[in-house]
């Protein structure tokens, strides 16, 4: 099932060309300024609001986007401390919408135990465009260690690093879509002069456990919950998802601060990545957001419970 990508050459990494070629194929498709922005800003008779950064990104589309985080405000240090990301990968769109969700329906019952810090659209750009990678071809989910380069995960590190908080646990917000396979696989493979080999696209839903600190009973946690809007991911043929052996029922891990994961961007003890699958004929949009919102909760429940 090799798909050569139609920029580069075979067995080649991309130079600057090749990137600039890629970066001129990309266009506007819907609008963060239209869509999110306005649903952070009616947050603000409930919530707090903090621009975190911007990408100043005139020069490739003539916009600057902000940067925002929402917090509870009944803030108070001996409360545990979650932190919840989504549009890491601006393309997965239940991130974006499910951090907007849980924080309109949910956030404010838990905020007198918890303190509840929410970066709902981290790549705007990439939600405007539908893309896993920033303009300059970077995946900002592959860019959160000290020596990352996309600007979009470098700002929400120094953003975390300055509040000098100790999280108890992170959920970070991600989708698996068709079009990993039709496009951003097939990319990546050409960029980095490879052949991609895996095409596997999990049908449900599934978390990434992390391999360095696992946290099982989290995931479990986790998945009992999300069970009840949508069903889980089987493993394939191999007993796999996207070619990671399973942990347990809908779970596979990742070394997240090896591969400069979102995940890792804390030292909390207690973090999963959701993968939902909008591309499901068993699963709607509206489904994968509200599994997003099901996720935070059970694992807040979770961190609750063993508090």
């Amino acid at each position: 099932m090799d798909k050569i990508y139609h920029i580069g050459t075979v067995g080649q990494p991309w130079g600057e060309a090749e990137k600039a070629q890629w970066l001129n194929e990309q266009r506007i498709k819907r609008s963060f300024f239209d869509e999110v922005l306005p649903a952070i800003e009616a947050l603000k008779t409930e919530f707090d609001i903090e621009q975190y950064g911007e990408l100043a990104y005139q020069a490739v589309c003539g916009k600057t986007y902000p940067l925002f985080a929402v917090k509870s405000r009944n803030w108070h240090s001996d409360k545990p401390t979650i932190l919840v990301t989504g549009g890491v990968h601006g393309y997965e769109t239940s991130g974006v919408h499910g951090a907007l969700r849980f924080l309109q329906t949910e956030a404010k019952a838990y905020s007198d135990k918890v303190n509840v810090l929410v970066l709902p659209c981290i790549s705007p750009w990439g939600y405007e465009t539908i893309n896993r990678w920033n303009p300059l071809a970077i995946d900002p989910n592959r860019s959160f260690g000290p020596n990352g380069t996309a600007t979009e995960a470098q700002q929400v590190r120094q953003y975390l690093h300055g509040l000098q908080l100790n999280f108890a646990m992170h959920i970070d917000l991600h989708e698996t879509t068709d079009s990993d396979n039709s496009e951003f696989r097939p990319a990546k493979a050409a960029q980095d002069g490879t052949i991609n080999k895996n095409w596997n696209i999990p049908d449900g839903y599934y978390t990434v456990d992390d391999a360095e600190h696992p946290c099982p009973a989290l995931q479990k946690a986790i998945i009992d919950s999300v069970a009840k809007v949508t069903h889980i991911a089987e493993p394939d043929e191999n007993g796999k998802l996207i070619g990671e052996p399973m942990q347990q029922p809908g779970v596979i891990n990742y070394a997240k601060a090896t591969l400069g994961l979102c995940g890792s961007v804390t030292d909390a003890p207690l973090v999963s990545t959701t993968e939902v699958y909008p591309d499901s004929p068993s699963a709607s949009p509206e489904q994968c957001i509200q599994a997003q919102v099901a996720a935070v909760v059970g694992a807040l429940d979770y961190l609750l419970q063993t508090k």
